[in-house]
């Protein structure tokens, strides 16, 4: 067992929802603050952003020592309850931010740690609140109460080298990236690959329908934030992201390089088909990424070219919406998750949905919520 320490957090929201931001700081077993966070995170709810307090509270721990012994003590109820499995998740956006908190936990665990949760009076947690209203007043704060020698050994990796900062321990404002996959057309209701380069099939009216409700939900997502609205050069998400820009009283940018994976001869062909008639080479098309069919793109140039279009997304900063494919969102799922190439397939993806991430310019990024339909 490792270092015994003590995480204090809290939130808050001026208008439930409304400016929100997010306190933490960790202690030793002799109750000396080795760390102070804060930061503000936009428009949210109370819960989240004491959700937010929590992980980044949590994160150093583990930076500090990853096997420790935590004690996590907030005034919130309602985040002590569910994270101690006790209540259940009911929304969307907590249940993201509750996977995230059990993955750290996880990690703190594997590692031969353990973490607890307790409520405490709201008098007895007094310093989380203070820095959690620095954040709502929009003060970022990172404070490591050590000399710099003693800061760089706080949390080596299991194979010796520095773990990072993690991203919601205050490194300025993210850019906030909603990616929405198209509405169906008739090849996807009929099973059909359809990639770059290909047929280029318009909306169906159900696909029509799906854009209009994606559309709802992002407006309900970005409030009255300024909006930009990104989509790939083919018809579908070029249709869906229209929907979407008048929604919310914009304009779109096409960017090609959200357009999805050329299939080249295959383009069209029917996915039962193929599995029927050639298997080997559509396990390939699936497993190999260095795979490409004639005339079309193997999955790794694909992710090549769509990974550089989201590092211009992020550069932006803001809000920004992308309509966009479902290999594309696939690849900036597995580049945000660190996920092998066999697992990126485990994220459902359906038509119309929505995926939420924030995202710093040094490359860190938090998954909000995907497949919000």
């Amino acid at each position: 067992m490792g270092r015994t320490l003590r995480v204090e957090a809290d939130g808050g929201s001026r208008g439930n929802p409304g400016v929100a931001g997010y306190g933490a700081l960790v202690r030793d077993e002799a109750g000396t603050v080795l760390v102070e966070l804060a930061a503000p995170i936009g428009t949210a709810s109370n819960n989240v952003a004491e959700y937010r307090g929590m992980l980044a509270g949590l994160a150093a721990a583990h930076r500090i020592s990853a096997d420790a012994e935590v004690v996590v003590a907030m005034d919130s109820q309602l985040v002590v309850e569910q994270m101690s499995g006790r209540w259940k998740v009911k929304h969307p956006d907590m249940r993201a931010l509750a996977q995230q908190g059990r993955d750290l936990v996880a990690r703190i665990v594997d590692a031969g740690g353990s973490v607890d949760f307790v409520w405490v009076p709201r008098a007895d947690n007094s310093a989380a609140d203070a820095l959690s209203n620095r954040g709502m007043d929009g003060d970022e704060v990172e404070d490591w109460h050590a000399d710099e020698q003693e800061r760089d050994d706080l949390a080596p990796s299991r194979d010796g080298e520095q773990e990072p900062a993690r991203p919601w321990s205050g490194r300025g404002t993210p850019t906030r990236v909603v990616l929405v996959r198209h509405g169906v057309t008739a090849f996807t209701e009929q099973g059909r690959l359809d990639g770059r380069g290909g047929y280029d099939p318009d909306l169906t009216d159900a696909g029509r329908r799906q854009a209009q409700r994606a559309a709802d939900l992002v407006a309900g997502l970005v409030g009255d934030d300024p909006v930009q609205v990104l989509t790939s050069d083919l018809a579908r998400a070029r249709q869906t992201g229209a929907v979407i820009a008048e929604r919310l009283g914009t304009a779109i940018e096409v960017d090609r390089d959200w357009d999805e994976q050329s299939f080249g001869d295959w383009d069209g062909a029917a996915v039962r088909d193929l599995v029927k008639d050639a298997a080997e080479d559509f396990r390939a098309l699936r497993d190999d990424r260095g795979y490409a069919r004639p005339g079309g793109e193997s999955h790794d140039e694909m992710v090549e070219r769509v990974l550089g279009a989201w590092e211009r997304v992020v550069a932006r900063g803001g809000t920004v919406v992308v309509a966009s494919h479902r290999k594309p969102i696939l690849a900036v799922l597995g580049l945000v998750l660190g996920l092998p190439h066999e697992s990126m397939w485990r994220i459902a993806g359906s038509p119309g949905s929505l995926t939420g991430i924030e995202a710093w310019p040094d490359g860190q990024a938090v998954v909000a919520f995907t497949n919000r339909t």
